[in-house]
């Protein structure tokens, strides 16, 4: 059974202007929030507290939280960790000191529970290491940003290489929205998925800016938006096919992998849905505003070929 066309004939380029309103407007509403709301930072950045409780049969996170809440704690989040009896509780930094907090918060569940709680792990997380490493993740996205500038411009063509760090920019900036506009927590497996959705997406466009140079030069024929929409059809297939696969894993892990991983699931799961619009729309849309033609991709002739 074939679910996926080989020879599809879809107008992608006809529908770029409302494709970059849409983006537009996305990227407006994002970046506002971004600025008036802020991320949802975790104490991987913020600073912190971090206990990890072991119960011995399973427990219900919502007692949990309304033991801590009665007991005067309000800015905290409580997880499951790994199984239904594994609790991981992140506590932000407070008067008293972190080892009296953690101390107090294993005090209060295990009276609760009867004395029979295990105390697995106490992390502490500093202001100062919290900073640093919100520097170091602005940084690492940074120099990504730069070296698939390098590439791009280097594998292909200067246009090639601005259209495929503005589709970079684009899904980045989507997806960290995302999570400001809905408030997610924000943390490190939340900043290595935004990492890993910079190269999935520079993957995706990398392979349609390959046949776009193909085509470019083995199409005598049709204008640069006709080549840039056959190139498009000629990638759909795989295009689907993997963005599909790879969906399938990040629901698994979603609905499966227990609450812990959501944040970095949910990165995931967006980037890559972004991160293929984007290699159809924005990636293809930018070098075609930015006149890109067979001139720009033709084999420059190596001296004395043609003396033989």
């Amino acid at each position: 059974m074939k679910f996926f066309k080989k020879n599809t004939q879809i107008d992608f380029m006809n529908k770029r202007r409302l494709a970059l309103i849409f983006s537009v407007l996305v990227l407006i509403v994002a970046i506002f929030s971004l600025f008036t709301r802020g991320l949802s930072l975790g104490i991987d950045f913020t600073g912190g507290t971090l206990v990890e409780l072991g119960y011995p049969e399973k427990t219900n996170i919502n007692q949990v939280r309304n033991i801590l809440k009665e007991n005067g704690f309000n800015d905290f989040s409580v997880q499951q960790f790994g199984t239904n009896k594994d609790i991981l509780i992140r506590l932000p930094q407070m008067k008293g000191g972190d080892a009296k907090i953690s101390n107090r918060v294993f005090k209060i569940l295990n009276e609760a529970a009867n004395g029979t709680i295990d105390l697995r792990r106490v992390e502490f997380v500093g202001p100062q290491i919290g900073e640093e490493l919100t520097e170091d993740g602005a940084l690492a996205m940074l120099v990504a940003l730069i070296a698939i500038l390098v590439y791009v411009a280097l594998r292909f063509e200067w246009k090639f290489a601005i259209g495929s760090v503005i589709a970079l920019i684009h899904d980045v900036v989507f997806t960290i929205g995302l999570f400001s506009i809905f408030q997610i927590e924000f943390d490190l497996p939340v900043l290595a998925a935004v990492l890993a959705v910079i190269g999935y997406s520079l993957n995706d466009t990398i392979v349609v800016y390959d046949r776009v140079r193909e085509n470019f030069r083995k199409m005598r024929k049709g204008t640069s938006e006709e080549i840039i929409n056959t190139s498009l059809n000629h990638t759909l297939s795989r295009t689907l096919v993997t963005s599909l696969t790879t969906i399938l894993v990040l629901l698994a892990l979603y609905f499966l992998g227990g609450e812990i991983i959501h944040g970095f699931a949910i990165a995931l799961l967006v980037g890559v849905l972004v991160g293929t619009y984007s290699s159809i729309y924005v990636a293809s849309t930018s070098i075609l505003l930015l006149g890109v033609t067979k001139k720009d991709l033709m084999l420059i002739p190596k001296e004395g070929a043609d003396k033989r």
